[in-house]
């Protein structure tokens, strides 16, 4: 994903923003651990929100611990003591992860490509490790960028039909964090919203550079036309931030409730007035 599921640190009390931070840290330290060092700098803040979101529905104490960071060993970081719910979210981030860096090996020329392809083996093998502890992740991944690819093949202009493929994704991937039935509506509704919302704020920000190198995207024919406006985007945005609050206040969150409030009521906001600028 894009980083583009972040918090609004100045609203987070201290206590809130270590324990964001030690989540971070966890699934950084069990990716490093499950698929290499290089996986580390794959890491984004979309998948410490899915993992949070894994753990805020079960009603187990997370106990802290502090130890050295492994990128920096002259500083000490905090940690989860039980990393068990850290495994399913850095699967997910390797597989979402490979089929980013195929996608730009195939959009991308000149140094940018050499960059994806020389990262491509590490970033293929932890794929494979990934693919083989979660068949079901990789699978609804692989229907996603067929989807995806379908679209941009026929080079569609809607935006609603562009961002469907990355919004079922995330819908099926968040249904994957429970069994009860309940909670999964909730979670599908919710990620298919974060879906919507990080396709939508991903094309709106690329949009110039698309343009440029001719690349597709589906707002570049209302660019064109003179119809796209910031407005627009922010209240398409805004749409979906509403459609996620709604699901969420739905799921029995037993912990990290503050942290997660933050995160959709004002981090969504938040990250997308920044990223376009208005």
């Amino acid at each position: 994903m894009f980083g583009y599921i972040r918090a609004a640190k100045p609203e987070m009390r201290i206590k809130e923003f270590e324990l964001y931070k030690a989540v971070y840290c966890s699934l950084c330290k069990e990716m490093g651990k499950t698929y290499g060092i290089f996986s580390r700098f794959t890491l984004s803040y979309d998948f410490t929100f899915y993992a949070l979101l894994n753990m805020a529905l079960k009603p187990d104490v997370c106990d802290i611990t502090r130890k050295c960071c492994t990128c920096n060993p002259i500083k000490k970081c905090q940690y989860l003591t039980d990393m068990s719910d850290m495994k399913m979210p850095a699967a997910a981030s390797m597989i979402l992860c490979y089929f980013k860096l195929m996608d730009n090996i195939s959009d991308e020329k000149g140094l940018k490509k050499v960059k994806y392809l020389l990262a491509k083996p590490f970033i293929a093998s932890a794929y494979k490790k990934a693919k083989k502890l979660y068949p079901s992740l990789d699978a609804v991944a692989k229907s996603y960028i067929e989807s995806q690819n379908e679209i941009e093949k026929n080079n569609c202009t809607s935006i609603d039909m562009a961002a469907e493929p990355t919004a079922k994704c995330l819908a099926e991937m968040f249904k994957m964090l429970t069994d009860n039935e309940a909670q999964k509506r909730c979670l599908d509704r919710i990620g298919y919203s974060i879906g919507r919302y990080i396709y939508i704020l991903d094309a709106a920000v690329d949009l110039e550079e698309d343009i440029k190198l001719n690349r597709y995207n589906p707002l570049k024919e209302m660019y064109k036309a003179g119809e796209y406006s910031k407005e627009f985007i922010a209240g398409q945005l805004n749409i979906c931030v509403g459609e996620a609050a709604k699901a969420y206040e739905l799921l029995d969150i037993k912990k990290f409730k503050n942290i997660l409030d933050n995160l959709i009521y004002l981090g969504l906001q938040d990250t997308f007035i920044k990223e376009l600028k208005i």
